[in-house]
């Protein structure tokens, strides 16, 4: 069982406790982040999801999730990060780009928080490191190569916005 933090609009801890898979009461969020990684080349970590995922089964996306109780943005960051594609990145290499709050994509209004971090980081993944089966596989790829997947319905919807960021 997951349990997440609840907070108002001002993004505020309530001091009210969710567990994933309840409806989110109105005027309450829940923290997320995604996590796009990159390397010196320019190049993204983008992840395909597991067949077996009951969202998004074989879409691509970037790192990312639900943010536990008691975490603050970063360390979700980082821990969804080791999770899902067994690195370890250093808090210093991160930025957080942007914060949404309420968010809707594709006309569905969603009661989360998003933040989203972008690391700088070169090196090798190696997904025998990850904590969870959550990833089928990574691939290194530039943005136009994202927004192909993209437009061919292969990325995750919610990640439209990655083409509006000019600083991640």
């Amino acid at each position: 069982m997951e349990i997440w933090d609840l907070y108002n609009e001002r993004r505020e801890l309530t001091g009210l406790d969710h567990i994933r898979g309840d409806t989110i009461p109105d005027g309450y969020y829940h923290l997320v982040v995604h996590v796009w990684i990159r390397n010196s080349k320019s190049e993204y970590l983008i992840s395909q999801r597991s067949a077996d995922r009951p969202m998004h089964p074989l879409k691509w996306e970037c790192v990312g999730g639900s943010v536990l109780k008691g975490e603050d943005s970063l360390s979700g960051a980082l821990r969804e990060t080791k999770e899902e594609v067994g690195l370890s990145l250093l808090p210093n290499n991160g930025k957080l780009v942007c914060s949404t709050i309420g968010r809707v994509v594709n006309g569905i209004r969603f009661s989360d928080i998003v933040d989203v971090w972008s690391f700088d980081y070169d090196g090798e993944v190696d997904l025998r490191s990850a904590t969870t089966k959550e990833v089928a596989k990574t691939i290194w790829m530039n943005k136009a190569a994202i927004k192909e997947l993209f437009d061919n319905g292969e990325l995750v919807d919610t990640l439209g916005y990655f083409f509006d960021l000019e600083n991640v």
